[in-house]
């Protein structure tokens, strides 16, 4: 397992509200924002690493964050023609901010500690412990009800621990609902409440279209 020495203690940060990256995730991004263009440049010269984070709201320039966010590292970056970035961040390891810092740039910085969260950089993680089949069953509903369905072929043959963290961050979720997925102690844990969300979406789902006949 390695070291969170062999991690940044002071990370840029993108707030980004409903943006989940979980570790071994992949999450695609366009970049257009003055201050998030500089923050990508700067990542590129130096550890190539960005922690997404997610604001509490979403109002103001600076809204306050949740403590709780993921390391991603910069994968796959092209700059299009207008300037922008179409980059892919691949999750790290969870961190918990223990500060914010002020600098000269324009994007934000903090403090990162990972001591909690190091199980997340296992190459081997366990196997989590749910019924994969009743999860699948449930999948399948949800992802009908949100038109989907194309989705489900992509996914159903990826090993336990990737299909429960590619369900996560691709599932149409709160953004409330998507902070307890990342911050669900252990993969097993993820497992169960993404099982409940998809649950509770289905039988929601149901019974509003019972009451719209």
């Amino acid at each position: 397992m390695a070291d969170q020495r062999t991690l940044p203690e002071t990370i840029p940060v993108f707030p980004l509200e409903g943006a989940l990256l979980l570790p071994g995730g992949r999450l695609p991004l366009r970049i257009f924002e003055p201050r998030y263009l500089e923050m990508t440049d700067d990542a590129l010269a130096t550890y190539r690493l960005i922690g997404m984070i997610q604001p509490t709201t979403s109002e103001g320039e600076r809204p306050s964050l949740y403590t709780v966010g993921c390391l991603g590292r910069l994968t796959s970056w092209s700059e299009t023609s207008d300037n922008r970035y179409a980059i892919v961040l691949t999750g790290v390891c969870r961190f918990r901010i223990r500060e914010e810092v002020s600098g000269p740039r324009m994007y934000r910085m903090v403090r990162a500690d990972y001591a909690e969260f190091m199980s997340d950089m296992d190459p081997d993680p366990k196997e989590p412990a749910f019924d994969r089949t009743r999860l699948a069953n449930g999948i399948r509903q949800f992802l009908g009800r949100h038109q989907m369905e194309n989705l489900w072929p992509t996914i159903e043959e990826l090993p336990t621990g990737l299909l429960v963290n590619s369900l996560a961050m691709v599932c149409p979720f709160a953004p409330s609902e998507k902070q307890a997925l990342l911050e669900s102690p252990n993969l097993s844990d993820r497992a169960r409440l993404l099982m409940t969300l998809i649950e509770m979406n289905v039988a929601g789902s149901a019974g509003s279209e019972g009451t719209m006949q």
